[in-house]
């Protein structure tokens, strides 16, 4: 009884095995995304024995792994780090943590669960993206890959995070972190700004609530609009 046990064990792990490299094995969680958000959501996720997929994105010009902290300079207002710390950093950490427990991140080798220090770059060149998904059946829904492969999953959760509305002038990349923002409270209270007039362009509800918060540091804030009147 206990062969036959053990055997049987062999035969449905061969099987799970098997059923996971042909794409019919159904995933608790997939995560599209790698900014604080996602690996937030698969640290939760792996945490509770749910053995998420994380689709980080793959490296592009116009794709940066990370979101937006990874264009940010010094974080002083996220809990725990006394002396601030970088936005990359903090990303790094939060997805190393996330990896600890399991976390599997979807790549053009398979997945991995852990990354090779001595060259992330390489890593992230070969993280893949989500091309598309068909809901239309309902749960399990199929995620589809950028390198063609896909498979099946109970959830999904989208955390591909926002991208900031910039004016487009050809300055803007010259002195992006260096006077040129798109947070005022990530990057109001920095020394670079205090008692010095500042420009938020804008009139929505967004540029109105950053140029009041402007205002508790600034000397003068001008609000420029294309309008005659706000929209906020």
């Amino acid at each position: 009884g206990c062969c036959f046990f053990l055997r049987s064990n062999l035969i449905m792990a061969a099987i799970a095995t098997a059923a996971s490299h042909l794409g019919f094995a159904i995933e608790h969680c997939v995560i599209v995304g790698s900014g604080p958000a996602a690996w937030t959501a698969a640290l939760y996720a792996a945490r509770a024995n749910l053995k998420p997929v994380v689709f980080p994105g793959r490296f592009s010009e116009t794709l940066l792994s990370g979101g937006q902290l990874m264009t940010t300079t010094e974080v002083e207002n996220f809990p725990g780090f006394v002396h601030g710390v970088t936005g990359p950093t903090l990303v790094d950490s939060i997805r190393d943590q996330a990896l600890r427990f399991g976390v599997r991140i979807a790549t053009d080798n398979g997945f991995e669960t852990e990354l090779q220090k001595f060259d992330d770059m390489v890593n992230v060149m070969h993280w893949q993206s989500v091309d598309r998904i068909d809901a239309s059946s309902g749960s399990p829904f199929t995620v589809y890959s950028d390198a063609g492969t896909s498979l099946k999953t109970r959830t999904i959760i989208i955390a591909t995070g926002a991208s900031a509305n910039y004016l487009g002038l050809p300055s803007e990349r010259q002195y992006f972190n260096r006077g040129v923002s798109a947070c005022a409270v990530c990057d109001g209270a920095a020394p670079r700004y205090r008692d010095a007039p500042l420009i938020v362009v804008g009139g929505g509800d967004s540029a109105m609530e950053e140029a009041t918060y402007l205002t508790k540091f600034v000397s003068t804030v001008y609000v420029v609009h294309r309008r005659d009147k706000l929209r906020a």
